[in-house]
């Protein structure tokens, strides 16, 4: 079971990587913290230790904790794909990428990782006839799917590429309520067997979403 401590030091960190928590902001202080988790000082403590031993924070006395400028750590900076072409061209490489991080997320995830993702579906379902919402909510939980690996290279890896790779032709921006539907469906299929713990069943899910992404927008493509 994982420690409350552990649960603090991944929703900070999730926050930290999704850039709720900028480099250079402060975090919430001990006593904001320990209201809005319902954990102890010592739990708290632990946790800001942990970031620090990460290099994702810094300490400075009286003032409190600082989140640091986060290095690049592969150097990727993709430019978005803009043809039809590049689209397929990203999904065949999500597929690779996105297949084994939701069976990590599924091995590894925690409380935390998974009141993350749900959020991030439920904010993707709520996001119906808004695409730009839609967008924004579909990059967050693929990449709380990342996050939930435990692994910041897969993290840093899709964030990188940001909403940009939920590119689609401006013709599919708003599919209609029984796409949508389905699309919410198929992200759902994958938070299912992420909090279930079953590996195979998650790297089936995406496999089976990205698969479906490719073969509507081939479709719907002239």
């Amino acid at each position: 079971m994982t420690s409350r401590t552990q649960q603090l030091v991944d929703t900070l960190t999730a926050r930290i990587r999704e850039g709720v928590i900028r480099p250079g902001e402060r975090l919430p202080t001990e006593s904001e913290l320990i209201s809005a988790h319902g954990v102890s000082r010592t739990v708290v403590r632990e946790a800001v230790a942990r970031l620090k031993a990460a290099g994702l924070v810094e300490t400075q006395h009286g003032r409190g904790s600082f989140v640091l400028a986060l290095p690049s750590a592969t150097g990727f900076d993709p430019a978005p794909a803009r043809t039809r072409q590049e689209v397929l061209d990203l999904l065949d490489f999500r597929m690779g990428i996105e297949t084994e991080s939701a069976a990590l997320a599924a091995a590894r995830r925690t409380e935390a990782a998974l009141a993350g993702l749900r959020e991030a579906l439920d904010a993707f379902a709520a996001a119906a006839g808004n695409p730009g919402a839609a967008v924004h909510a579909d990059h967050l939980f693929h990449l709380r799917i990342a996050l939930a690996t435990g692994n910041r290279y897969y993290a840093d890896l899709l964030g990188s590429l940001g909403p940009a790779m939920i590119v689609v032709p401006r013709d599919r921006l708003d599919p209609g309520p029984a796409a949508f539907a389905r699309i919410v469906a198929e992200h759902d299929d994958i938070h299912a067997a992420i909090e279930r713990g079953d590996a195979e069943a998650a790297r089936a899910a995406v496999r089976v979403h990205l698969a479906n992404s490719r073969a509507r927008l081939l479709r719907d493509s002239p």
